[in-house]
């Protein structure tokens, strides 16, 4: 079995994986949503603290496991830097006291890998990832073979979610607050911007839109508040179609995926689905349970790279705030 840790931003997760049969043995999460609430986003200090404090009553839980353990895999990259540490340190410990290899796996690629838990990978596909930290559009030969063709310039998709939800003083994390407000509201009430619709660029960009959506709520009360959210909504992921259609027209898909947290949003999966009709391009979706950050997906990158033997040298490992597939 591989024993898999993210600790990237503000879930603590650990969770272990059968290599043959690609079972998910022991998953654990612990969120931290409650705590960042307060604060409207995440504090990475507080953050690490609390990773410190739950990472290691994860791990009791895994001890009857231990035996079994063929390596550890641990997210190194991106993420936050002081919470990465979390987890690598803990990983690193592992390592040296089980004499086990490991695995340093990469945040985005783990997203990419949330669609085959407990799955074969289904490779070519062109991905949509979609989070709190990154909007972008990734064509995916193999595990080793993954190449970003559109990235967002400013704000992230789901990070625009949380801005405007924290604009109107809901609670953080904005983007399931946005979303149940937006099924209430009228998306026609305000026209807001649809950004880039005159640029050729395959990119993305959301600091306008926000700025748009402020404006609009410094004179509206909280009566309007779902008309807004729904305005929104339309306009962000109308932003994300029409940038996707223009990438079609000369990349048309086949097989298309949605990952990431923001990808739990169910009006941007219907609007996905409907886009990808005149394709005839299938449409993969992880389980919402798998959306959000989680230690599943990083196990099961681990399972290729162990396969390939892809191990990092316990004095090697480093952590990347940033950092490409």
């Amino acid at each position: 079995m591989i024993l898999s840790i993210e600790s990237s931003c503000d879930d603590s997760a650990i969770a272990i994986t059968d290599i043959k049969t690609k079972k998910l043995i022991f998953h654990k999460k612990i969120s931290q949503e409650l705590e960042h609430s307060v604060y409207g986003g995440v504090v990475p200090e507080l953050a690490s603290r609390l990773h410190a404090e739950a990472l290691p009553k994860i791990l009791e839980e895994c001890k009857p496991y231990f035996k079994d353990l063929k390596a550890i895999a641990v997210t190194t990259a991106p993420g936050l830097n002081v919470t990465l540490v979390e987890g690598v340190t803990m990983a690193k410990a592992l390592c040296i006291a089980l004499d086990l290899p490991l695995i340093a796996v990469n945040h985005l690629k783990g997203h990419i890998y949330s669609l085959f838990i407990e799955k074969e990978t289904s490779f070519p596909q062109t991905v949509l990832l979609v989070s709190g930290g990154h909007t972008q559009v990734i064509e995916v030969k193999s595990l080793e073979e993954m190449k970003m063709v559109a990235t967002t310039m400013d704000d992230s998709f789901g990070e625009s979610f949380d801005k405007v939800s924290k604009m109107m003083n809901f609670a953080y994390p904005g983007g399931p607050v946005i979303e149940k407000m937006a099924r209430e509201g009228d998306e026609d009430r305000y026209p807001m911007p649809l950004p880039l619709s005159q640029s050729p660029l395959i990119a993305f960009s959301y600091s306008g839109l926000k700025n748009a959506v402020r404006l609009v709520t410094l004179d509206a009360q909280e009566k309007d508040f779902p008309d807004i959210a729904a305005c929104f909504q339309k306009a962000a992921v109308g932003h994300l179609l029409q940038k996707l259609k223009k990438y079609f027209k000369t990349n048309p898909p086949k097989h298309f995926s949605i990952v990431g947290g923001a990808s739990a949003n169910l009006y941007l999966r219907e609007k996905i689905e409907v886009l990808l009709k005149p394709f005839n391009a299938t449409l993969s979706l992880a389980e919402l349970k798998y959306c959000s950050d989680n230690a599943a997906m990083i196990g099961r990158v681990a399972l290729e790279m162990y396969e390939k033997d892809m191990f990092t040298p316990v004095d090697e490992v480093k952590t990347e705030p940033r950092t490409s597939l």
